[in-house]
């Protein structure tokens, strides 16, 4: 099933949610669609075009600025599904600094992984194992909220209003 993006009344993005919802929130008058897909949803009387991008017509206020959960399929998402030892494909996640050695389930401290450079490092450092990280692994940068929900798998029409945004 397919997303929609959900921008605030000032065009700032607030969520995503799946087409059913955001065909909803147009049907209920409380967003318009912004940008459209090919598809259209059908009933008895209507016919609507289904949703990519919808702006709520009244402006939420948001109160608060969103920390992204650490998940499995958003460091994969930052990382590029790309190991950060040999830039192999990644299939775990590895604590830089082992947990069982004080390390913290933290943007700051997971990279992906492959395998074998998993198993090769084990319960060390990249230091003591020899190897060296290809990036500094850190928080996802704004909006990395939205990137986490949909695996960093983001539709090319949201571009403009992710992009548009101050950081």
């Amino acid at each position: 099933m397919s997303r929609a993006l959900v921008l605030n009344a000032s065009y700032e993005p607030l969520s995503v949610v799946s087409e059913r919802r955001a065909v909803v929130l147009v049907l209920n008058e409380k967003a318009s669609v912004l940008v459209a897909r090919d598809e259209t949803w059908a009933s008895e009387r209507t016919s609507l075009p289904l949703p990519s991008v919808v702006r709520l017509t009244r402006y939420v206020k948001v109160p608060y600025r969103r920390a992204v959960p650490v998940t499995r399929r958003a460091v994969f998402g930052r990382d590029g599904h790309s190991c950060q030892y040999c830039g192999g494909p990644a299939e775990s996640i590895d604590h830089v600094q082992p947990r069982s050695r004080g390390g913290g389930h933290t943007w700051e401290n997971v990279v992906a992984c492959c395998r074998p450079c998993n198993v090769r490092k084990g319960d060390r450092t990249p230091a003591e194992s020899g190897f060296t990280l290809r990036t500094q692994p850190g928080p996802p940068r704004r909006f990395g909220w939205i990137y986490a929900s949909t695996g960093f798998d983001v539709d090319p029409s949201w571009h403009p209003y992710l992009l548009a945004q101050p950081a």
